[in-house]
């Protein structure tokens, strides 16, 4: 991967006011050698992301395309702020929002209470989706053809005695959120740690991500994340759903 690695830098040289370099001047910033420089930079050519006229490289407008990939999910991320810090204060418990990626799901924005231990994960983690709540909520959105491909490719493997592991099990999961609308799960991810998740739809009634709130078993009970969580989450999800 360090030729990926390389790229990318010889890439990010351009910019600052100076968006005409040369294979020298991108030498100079990057402290590649002249060989290394020339390879990427014809590479890129050759992709489209930079345009070359015998002397100068230039930057082409399908540059974009990588800023198009953050803009897209951090759309999301900032919609989803206000949100998650009002859940947050109301239930005095971290809210998450996490989009499902590449089998997983991917927390892209979060809001912590204060506490001497925080439970849940960090923003850009991300977590089996077999394996949490908000997992199994992303994995109900799916269509049935989507759902059959990710159990098929599935290989569980337990995280606490209680993470379910045999297809059938996940596949009862996802059901259940499905008629539901809703997930939770009791130490499945994470020895004393309790998740609750809704889904965020798009104004299309498609599932974009999941809201969830985690908490420890010892400070609240699964009815108390049905009668007193669900319907602060819910509501937030449901606001931010018709923000998108």
């Amino acid at each position: 991967m360090s030729g990926l690695s390389k790229g990318m830098a010889v890439l990010e040289a351009f910019g600052g006011g100076t968006p005409k370099l040369s294979i020298s001047d991108v030498a100079g910033r990057t402290g590649f050698n002249r060989a290394v420089v020339r390879r990427c930079l014809l590479t890129f050519v050759e992709l489209g992301y930079l345009a070359y006229d015998g002397k100068y490289f230039t930057p082409t407008p399908r540059v974009l395309r990588l800023a198009d990939i953050y803009a897209e999910s951090d759309s999301l991320a900032q919609l989803a702020r206000p949100h998650l810090a009002a859940a947050r204060e109301q239930l005095q418990e971290s809210v998450s929002i996490a989009v499902l990626q590449n089998d997983e799901a991917l927390f892209v924005a979060r809001s912590e209470v204060m506490r001497i231990v925080n439970t849940g994960v960090r923003v850009g983690a991300s977590v089996p989706a077999y394996t949490s709540a908000t997992g199994h909520v992303l994995l109900a959105g799916l269509t049935e053809a989507e759902l059959e491909a990710y159990l098929d490719r599935c290989r569980p493997q337990a995280r606490t005695p209680k993470t379910p592991t045999r297809r059938s099990a996940i596949r009862a999961r996802v059901d259940q959120a499905r008629t539901e609308d809703l997930a939770l799960t009791d130490e499945e991810l994470a020895v004393g740690l309790r998740s609750l998740a809704v889904p965020v739809r798009d104004p299309h009634g498609h599932t974009v991500a999941a809201m969830s709130v985690s908490a420890t078993a010892d400070r609240i009970t699964i009815a108390d994340l049905r009668a007193r969580f669900l319907p602060i989450l819910r509501d937030h999800a449901e606001q931010l759903g018709r923000t998108l």
